[in-house]
């Protein structure tokens, strides 16, 4: 049984794939979804897109936080949201462990190449890092 699902969010399409897909899952109604968005550091030496914030405005924060408030009225069972900042693979790791997920629900951009080798792949790194299963939705 899934007790505890963490489901990583980025505000991009696969979001809403995301949230259709849990849903969709068979569960308990003792189990709870942790729904989290990885900010990043603002000094972040990391290589992000131009359509990525490199700074946390009050703003941003608050439509972000609104934006899953929305998707937690969707869910079939309780959850709980985690706003963190830092390396996104890192965070949702860390949350996984801390909340004692049995399942890492995130996203893929379905980068190949040179794109994937540049710009990293969060989903990978997660699945190599996490204790828990990771299941990766597509496309």
């Amino acid at each position: 049984m899934l007790k505890t699902i963490v489901a990583a969010l980025d505000g991009s399409e696969m979001t809403e794939r995301i949230i259709e897909f849990l849903g969709q899952l068979v569960m308990e109604k003792e189990s709870k979804v942790v729904l989290c968005h990885v900010f990043p550091p603002p000094q972040s030496e990391m290589q992000l897109a131009a359509d990525h914030p490199q700074n946390i405005s009050e703003i941003s924060y608050l439509q972000i936080e609104k934006q899953l408030e929305s998707y937690q009225q969707q869910l079939p069972v309780k959850s709980d949201l985690e706003l963190v900042m830092g390396d996104p693979a890192e965070e949702i790791t860390r949350l996984a462990n801390i909340y004692q997920a049995d399942l890492i629900v995130i996203g893929s951009r379905g980068l190949t190449g040179m794109k994937r080798i540049v710009q990293g792949s969060v989903s990978s790194q997660v699945t190599e890092d996490a204790h828990c299963s990771v299941l990766i939705v597509k496309p």
